[in-house]
């Protein structure tokens, strides 16, 4: 049985030391407007946001409009996204996506978990990315490094990406989700390596249960 107060308090102690390490943390996917933030994330499953910024780069400047990618040549944008993998499937992903949305939104990138998670490609880690950074909608993103951490720290023992999140936002302050979210990702990055995390100096290694061998 999770103890929900403790919990809350232990996500005040932890959000304080990881906002004052962090406080530029925000997505670090490079992107000038909806469509490319969408198609970066579509492109970050499986791979560093590091790598998909790097193809984008590119990406971005030859497919310009939803217009572009929804004629794209699928095995031409499968070479323009190889080196971020999947990239078969990521390329049928996007290029369906890009079609639905001029067929069924004008082209234009939802507002809405309903209507982001019914594109090819979009689960609510994506559909997360987009609501918080483009509408301004607090959402807790499940990836790689929040699955990592919120099980390491404590703050749930949960495998599944969507019960992870909500179990997260019974504990984090609503309008911290999309932050906290973001400084798990520059704390997995600096200190808590999937491998060799560095506890010796983590700012929060005291309330962690991995690093106190289970205790809350």
């Amino acid at each position: 049985m999770r103890d929900i107060d403790a919990l809350k308090k232990k996500v005040k102690k932890v959000s304080k030391k990881l906002f004052e390490t962090y406080p530029e943390a925000t997505c670090s996917l490079d992107y000038k407007e909806p469509l490319q933030l969408l198609i970066a994330t579509i492109l970050a499953a499986q791979c560093t946001d590091e790598r998909v910024n790097i193809v984008t780069k590119d990406l971005f400047q030859k497919y310009k409009t939803v217009e572009d990618f929804a004629a794209a040549n699928p095995e031409e944008l499968e070479q323009d996204i190889k080196s971020t993998g999947f990239y078969r499937n990521k390329a049928k992903n996007i290029i369906a996506c890009c079609r639905k949305l001029i067929a069924e939104h004008n082209g234009k990138v939802p507002d809405n978990m309903e209507e982001l998670t019914a594109l090819p490609g979009v689960g609510r880690k994506t559909a997360n990315v987009i609501l918080s950074n483009i509408y301004g909608i607090p959402g807790v993103i499940v990836d790689t490094h929040c699955k990592r951490l919120s099980n390491r720290i404590g703050l749930t023992e949960q495998e599944d990406p969507v019960k992870i999140e909500q179990e997260l936002m019974e504990i984090i302050p609503h309008k911290d989700w999309a932050k906290f979210s973001n400084n798990l990702v520059y704390h997995g990055r600096a200190i808590c390596d999937a491998r060799k995390p560095k506890c010796e100096i983590c700012p929060i290694s005291e309330y962690c249960s991995h690093f106190n061998k289970g205790t809350i």
